[in-house]
């Protein structure tokens, strides 16, 4: 990785590749002018230099210091004021990344936190951030990235707007949320993410995603109504019927002479088990040692587990159990109990190998926002409004699109991959 950007000669020398690949997206989205602009703010992020807002980047791009100023307020009208699509942008490039990047094995979906000071910035408020492992002020963006063993890009983002931010009609008005923007959690943007990119044109890949959507019922039964094959990450506390086990089915409930036909699942003496008390009793013999990627470190290995289970989820209320699933877990040597669970509806002759490659595909997210954040700015946008920060990360996410088709397409031109996460 070029940390920062690419140097103005490297740029150069791709010059006509760059051409090509925005004249593609851009075409017909307003006049020539603003259409220059895009071009001119997708070429500062990727332009080497530590912040990747409009006025450092107005100054890489022109020779001249008494044209700075000029080039900055193009690139804060393009952005900021522009009224343009970033749906159009990344419905063509979804299409154009699932085409074009060879061996797409998944559909990631993630989240990302954008640190921010004071309260006026859109969505920005006290709350809990998995990129900074903690509560704090910030925004957070979900996202959507098509993924590759080579490489992986984002082919949306979304900002997540607390309610306090949707019920707050003056603030919304202030940044210019849309009418049309309601509440969603997460996991709900996500979904409708995925209808979508799916709707685009782009294929139903396996889906992957970490424990935060992943422990979600209401997520995973989400994507199997759509046809939609994942593995998901899961919580060590979540429980499962083992294989073998599960609740009274209400036709097997005894029923008195005179009382009304059972309608809920029952549960016997045998109660549902955590992922990690499962995983656990199953021991050392259940396990195989795999490796999943040959990285600059050397072989990435550890010892996996693998069973068919159903969850349990609302057993106490007498649900019915859930339709059978693969629970996957690692297991490091040396460890004393399992670290790591996931869920996962493909067949159930699948093979474990094949799991472990899919869960395993999901780091490719984390080193595209290592990509976007430290090397095309993804969290440099100073604007406080909705169409900006949207506009923004649509732009971001074609630069880093177009970096990642160069080192998949043509890796002698640009080789600078980071060590295996």
């Amino acid at each position: 990785m070029i940390c920062g950007g690419m140097r103005a000669a490297e740029l150069q020398k791709l010059d006509h590749d760059l051409t090509n690949f925005v004249d593609e997206l851009f075409v017909g989205v307003g006049r020539i002018e603003r259409r220059t602009s895009m071009r001119c703010y997708v070429e500062g992020l990727l332009l080497d230099g530590e912040r990747k807002s409009a006025e450092p980047m107005a100054r890489r791009l022109v020779r001249d210091e008494r044209e700075v100023e000029g080039m900055r307020q193009r690139l804060l009208e393009c952005v900021t004021h522009g009224n343009w699509s970033h749906s159009t942008l990344f419905t063509r490039l979804a299409k154009k990344l699932d085409c074009e990047c060879p061996g797409i094995e998944a559909l990631v979906l993630d989240d990302t936190g954008f640190p921010k000071k004071g309260v006026h910035s859109v969505g920005v408020q006290r709350q809990y951030s998995g990129t900074l492992g903690r509560v704090d002020n910030c925004q957070v963006g979900v996202s959507l990235h098509l993924a590759a063993e080579r490489g992986s890009s984002c082919i949306d983002m979304r900002l997540y707007l607390p309610k306090e931010w949707c019920d707050d009609e003056p603030r919304r008005k202030k940044v210019g949320v849309p009418d049309d923007v309601v509440f969603k959690t997460k996991w709900e943007i996500a979904l409708d993410q995925l209808d979508d990119a799916i709707e685009r044109g782009v294929r139903k890949h396996v889906v992957l995603a970490d424990a935060g959507f992943g422990d979600i019922t209401e997520f995973r039964e989400g994507l199997e109504g759509r046809g939609l094959t994942y593995v998901v990450g899961a919580a060590s506390t979540l429980k499962v019927w083992a294989p073998g086990t599960g609740p009274i089915a209400p036709s097997d409930v005894p029923r008195k002479p005179r009382g009304r036909p059972q309608t809920k699942w029952r549960t016997g003496d045998v109660k549902p088990a955590t992922l990690v008390e499962l995983a656990t009793a199953r021991g050392a013999a259940a396990l195989k040692t795999l490796t999943w990627r040959e990285g600059s470190r050397g072989p990435q290995r550890s010892r996996f587990g693998a069973v068919r289970v159903r969850t349990s989820h609302g057993h106490a209320a007498g649900k019915a159990p859930g339709t059978e699933v693969w629970l996957m877990w690692a297991w490091p040597k040396g460890k004393e109990k399992p670290e790591k669970f996931w869920f996962s509806n493909l067949p159930a002759t699948t093979s474990l190998k094949r799991l472990v490659f899919l869960a395993k595909l999901r780091w490719r997210v984390e080193r595209d926002y290592q990509e976007m954040k430290g090397e095309v700015g993804l969290d440099h946008y100073e604007g406080r409004s909705w169409r900006g920060w949207h506009h923004h990360t649509a732009l971001v996410a074609i630069a880093h699109a177009f970096l990642t088709l160069q080192r998949v397409l043509s890796p002698p031109i640009l080789d600078h991959e980071l060590d295996a996460a």
